[in-house]
């Protein structure tokens, strides 16, 4: 599936169910981060694990995951927020930030390159 098809099928699914009227901005931005706190849960306690390699958890990280791109679009959506646009505007801003020259194989932060 397109992300724009996914999008669409998002808030279609709100829409017919009539849950915009509860999605306030902050609401949403609360739910983005219950969600993905809720991914974070799966590497609770993993030791030093850094990875999910077993089907069951991946599974449970793929909802996860999806549940925050669902909240994001829904916040999206409510700002008036194009997805793609605010994601190439940011990645242009990041490659002024990290140049390939000097950030390539760093994990460092852009005032440390």
């Amino acid at each position: 599936m397109e992300y724009a098809d996914a999008m669409l099928k998002a808030l279609a699914f709100r829409k017919d169910r009539d849950w915009e009227q509860f999605h306030s901005a902050k609401d949403l931005a609360i739910s983005i981060n219950l969600e993905a706190s809720e991914l974070l849960e799966l590497f609770q306690w993993s030791g030093s694990s850094l990875e999910i390699d077993d089907a069951a958890t991946k599974k449970k990280a793929e909802e996860e995951l999806a549940d925050v791109v669902i909240y994001c679009i829904y916040l999206a959506d409510k700002l008036g927020v194009s997805i793609p646009d605010a994601v190439a505007r940011k990645i242009d801003k990041n490659a002024s930030k990290y140049p390939v020259a000097k950030a390539k194989g760093s994990a460092r932060k852009y005032t440390e390159l």
